[in-house]
């Protein structure tokens, strides 16, 4: 059993834990990605393909897959995910599994709008949201919404073009500015279906950060959350965070997986404000607080092939062990001394 991870990027502890999955197996880990970076080259075999929206994309890892026998493809990046999701049956045909949950799921998860009515129609605290600058200032002057305020890309992620802004003056120098980001960076592409309406502007929660990986298997049935607390972020990506037990939590993340449907991993972030959770985003893929995960105890790649294989759910790959602290290390690394 072979399996493809794309959109790889700096992910190299990803192809690492693929790899010990699949070590009983005599499988390999292959990496795709638009560029040459190290984590591809920890990968058995990689291939670099064209860029994500390029017509013939599809077609390369198609036919990637066919030459190297690949049994299992993921995606690890958002922009990556609709595209994969539409082109599913296409995989199927030729005996490809691709765990990505369907269009519709990605479509609420990478539209922050549309992950913001999500949360509302499932009575989901979260964050009140705006989808354009005047109906932001009319709730200002009614006095229903006060600074500071988040403005951020609808079709983010990471930390690209998100601001704090503290006044009205601040307000409209930072929408500007994000909806100019967006038009110079990759988020062009999934903003490029409504650019006008692509700046959100959001109530600031302030408090302790938490990150949910809320586990459904590949019928959508929910498995269980691991729960963590995030001490410390870096661009926008957890970077050193605890491992925790909260029934508030779970709970939560029980009620998101059945409203949702997702499958697999469903990365979430949540702010506490006065003993109330609020849901901030939801990304439909391994996130930066897998690792936390994996290093207490979790084995998700091991559980997605038993999955691929029999279907059933084994406790041991989906239990976390509580009260563990891990964080992320920085290594320079050489990756062709020759290029």
């Amino acid at each position: 059993m072979n399996i493809l991870l794309t959109s790889v990027g700096r992910r190299t502890y990803l192809i690492d834990y693929f790899k010990d999955a699949l070590s009983e197996f005599n499988g390999k880990v292959f990496a795709a990605n638009s560029v040459k970076t190290y984590a591809v080259t920890q990968a058995d075999s990689y291939i670099i393909t064209p860029e994500i929206y390029a017509d013939n994309y599809i077609d390369s890892l198609l036919k990637y897959c066919k030459d190297n026998q690949v049994k299992i493809i993921i995606s690890l990046f958002d922009i990556d995910l609709p595209i994969l999701a539409k082109n599913k049956e296409l995989f199927s045909d030729i005996g490809v599994w691709v765990i990505i949950s369907s269009p519709d799921v990605i479509d609420i998860c990478n539209d922050k709008w549309k992950t913001y009515n999500f949360l509302l129609d499932s009575n989901i605290p979260t964050p009140k949201t705006f989808l354009s600058l005047s109906s932001a200032e009319g709730e200002i002057k009614k006095h229903l919404l006060s600074f500071p305020l988040i403005v951020k890309p609808r079709w983010g992620m990471g930390s690209i073009g998100i601001y704090k802004a503290d006044s009205l003056d601040e307000l409209k120098i930072f929408y500007s500015k994000v909806k100019n980001e967006i038009q110079s960076t990759y988020l062009k592409y999934e903003s490029a279906v409504d650019l006008e309406q692509s700046v959100l502007i959001q109530q600031y929660i302030s408090g302790k950060e938490y990150g949910l990986e809320i586990v459904n298997d590949l019928h959508s049935n929910y498995i269980t959350t691991f729960c963590k607390q995030k001490i410390a972020m870096r661009s926008g990506e957890t970077d050193q965070a605890l491992t925790i037990k909260n029934e508030t939590l779970s709970k939560l993340g029980e009620s998101l997986a059945k409203e949702l449907k997702h499958i697999c991993i469903l990365d979430t972030d949540c702010l506490e404000q006065n003993g109330q959770f609020y849901v901030l985003e939801m990304n439909a893929r391994f996130g930066g607080q897998y690792p936390f995960s994996h290093l207490a105890g979790v084995d998700m790649p091991r559980q997605i092939i038993e999955w691929v294989i029999s279907g059933s759910t084994l406790k041991k790959y989906v239990t976390l062990k509580e009260n563990v602290l891990s964080c992320k290390d920085i290594q320079p690394t050489v990756i062709n001394d020759e290029y």
